[in-house]
């Protein structure tokens, strides 16, 4: 949720702020709003003072043996009124959360305006892979070593989704293991979150109202989805400490989670959607933290270090990218992609987004920090994919292969796949 203070403070920056996810919106209508609202809570808050003077007044009369009739007339006469303005106060405030709800966090100000064809490239890491040969494509070399059976996850669950098999289901576990230990090692706490979740959850880390149809829901409600599949333990983790206030001393707090993700959208025969690169369904280990305000550039810096040392040391090339503002997800101000080159495409794909919420999710799920002097604020909230499975099975495979048609195994993992390379299975005798 935006600052209303900020909004009224500065409408013409957030008006700028939003134009550059092409977010266009009358903040003259909502101010006139947010001013009848005022006005109605001060109407409120002044029926209620009186409302109790009068009140005092005849427990004061009463013990005296005076008369009370007109006192009795006027505070019923209060309490109509109060009665009324009240339920124009609520009425008022609903209409503010709606106009406010459906508002994406404002970008940072050093965040390209305009859509992914505004993506700025930061660097570049490794070189392109040269093959002395006619390399295979992800699902190619996957078939052929006997890594995913596609097939039969369709037969089983549908279009959009695998079985890991054999080799395949021990890399994909080495994969989840090499991240966990690199994070424990790193000083963040493992949890293991419920994978369904409820709508407040989605409606704190900003999914909700605007993209409740995207998810895969469970029980719908009058607002949405009241039960839903999660669609990344992001949703999960920055409900953690929703409704409370931490002692400023207790952050940072860091987290990781292990789930599986559960999505709408799903790949297609298209090379770019083929195989694991887009299902119903793939695995995901994601970095969260909670930080005060002045500390959340370094954590973004921090959390960008990390996804990508784990890119680094499985021996692939890849880049950073800094996403334009209509390319960053509606609930974060900023973002850098880690994207690893997939040869068979000839083009790069996201393995982690890392991204600094600002107070935008702190504000929807009242998570506060009580500093060691002054009032308490919000806190700051940022996420980064540590790392997402699907892209990076693909990308392993097309960069390692080698022209005998099989895949050398990247050192850091090999502690938990028993081969070093992996090679196709030897045909039943």
């Amino acid at each position: 949720m935006l600052d209303i203070a900020l909004i009224r403070k500065n409408p013409e920056y957030v008006q700028r702020a939003l134009a550059k996810r092409a977010v266009h919106v009358d903040l003259d209508a909502f101010l006139r709003l947010d001013l009848d609202h005022r006005r109605a809570r001060a109407d409120v808050e002044r029926l209620r003072g009186q409302r109790k003077t009068i009140s005092g007044e005849i427990a004061k009369r009463q013990r005296a043996g005076e008369p009370v009739d007109a006192l009795h007339a006027e505070a019923k006469t209060v309490g109509q009124a109060l009665t009324d303005v009240a339920a124009h106060l609520a009425e008022l405030e609903q209409a503010c959360r709606d106009f406010l709800d459906p508002l994406p966090n404002l970008p940072d100000d050093d965040v390209p305006a305009g859509g992914k064809e505004n993506n700025e490239v930061v660097r570049t890491v490794g070189q392109v892979p040269e093959f002395g040969f006619v390399p295979k494509d992800h699902v190619q070399l996957a078939e052929s070593l006997g890594l995913v059976d596609y097939e039969r996850g369709t037969k089983l669950a549908g279009s959009g989704f695998w079985i890991y098999r054999g080799h395949g289901a021990l890399l994909e576990w080495a994969l989840l293991n090499y991240f966990v230990e690199a994070h424990l090692r790193d000083g963040y706490e493992f949890l293991l979150p419920p994978h369904i979740l409820t709508y407040q959850a989605g409606y704190t880390a900003g999914q909700f109202p605007r993209f409740a149809d995207e998810v895969l829901a469970l029980e719908q409600g009058e607002h949405g989805p009241e039960r839903f599949l999660l669609p990344t333990a992001e949703t999960a983790l920055v409900n953690l400490h929703r409704d409370e206030t931490l002692a400023e001393a207790e952050l940072p707090k860091k987290y990781f989670a292990y789930t599986p993700c559960y999505r709408k959208e799903a790949g297609g025969y298209r090379t770019a959607e083929r195989g694991t690169l887009r299902g119903h369904q793939f695995n995901k280990v994601e970095m969260f933290q909670f930080t005060r305000p002045d500390d959340s550039a370094a954590a973004h810096a921090e959390l960008l270090a990390k996804a990508e040392e784990l890119v680094n040391q499985l021996g692939l090339h890849y880049r950073i990218t800094h996403l334009a503002a209509g390319d960053t997800s509606a609930a974060m101000a900023k973002t850098f992609d880690v994207e690893v080159w997939l040869p068979s495409l000839g083009a790069y794909a996201e393995v982690s987004s890392v991204s600094n919420g600002r107070d935008y999710q702190a504000r929807r799920g009242n998570i506060r920090y009580r500093p060691r002097q002054g009032k308490s604020g919000f806190v700051h909230t940022l996420n980064a994919s540590g790392l997402a499975t699907s892209r990076l099975l693909p990308a392993i495979l097309e960069q390692h292969q080698q022209a005998d048609g099989t895949v050398v195994v990247p050192d850091v993992l090999r502690k938990w796949v028993p081969n070093e390379v992996l090679a196709p299975p030897r045909p039943a005798q």
